[in-house]
């Protein structure tokens, strides 16, 4: 009996160690708007990579008119298509490159 307790003694903090493996994660950061994108299409840059991230955590293919703010951007009308550009442009740049690490 005693054999099978000092065995199980060594063993355990081998089995133990084992389990501590890491894993390294490297997030990359998106990369930013392009310069000539005014500031509301940065904005919709940004909402677009937000949208894409969202799409691909939750395994849906990407449409990027599904999103609301898409169809109903939230931008004075004189810079609806400004948005919806800089949406599109943030959102295909995801799901071509992946999504951004958390913080981008």
């Amino acid at each position: 009996m005693r054999k099978y307790l000092a065995l199980a003694a060594l063993l355990l903090p081998l089995a133990l160690a084992g389990c501590a493996h890491h894993t390294t994660v490297v997030y990359a950061a998106p990369p930013p708007p392009p310069p000539e994108f005014s500031s509301i299409a940065q904005q919709g840059y940004h909402d677009g990579i937000e949208a894409a991230r969202r799409d691909i955590n939750q395994g849906k293919p990407p449409d990027v008119r599904r999103h609301p703010r898409f169809r109903n951007p939230p931008a004075p009308p004189p810079a609806i298509e400004d948005y919806r550009h800089g949406f599109r442009a943030g959102y295909d740049q995801t799901f071509r490159n992946g999504p951004p690490g958390p913080g981008y």
